[in-house]
């Protein structure tokens, strides 16, 4: 498996188990890095993802352009096999 993934960037806050279960598949699928945004430190951050998103909960989570959604979305793609392919695809 290549070491070279698309750019990660989550929307996610301290306490969020989600998020936690999200960069672990993401860890565990070979990605290094996840730029986190955390919302909850930064207020005004929440509203840009909501903007980006339509949605108000986190995680939030693109791969490179593509927003993939939160956990259960992420963990959809994954079972179907199509997020080592996206992961891949836009590095």
């Amino acid at each position: 498996m290549s070491s070279t993934h698309a750019p990660v960037r989550m929307y996610s806050t301290a306490v969020c188990p989600y998020c936690i279960r999200a960069e672990r598949l993401l860890t565990e699928r070979g990605v290094q890095q996840i730029e986190k945004i955390r919302i909850d430190l930064q207020p005004d951050m929440r509203e840009k993802m909501m903007a980006e998103t339509g949605r108000r909960t986190v995680p939030q989570i693109y791969i490179g352009d593509t927003h993939v959604g939160g956990f259960d979305d992420l963990a959809a793609l994954d079972r179907e096999g199509k997020l080592l392919p996206l992961l891949q695809a836009q590095s």
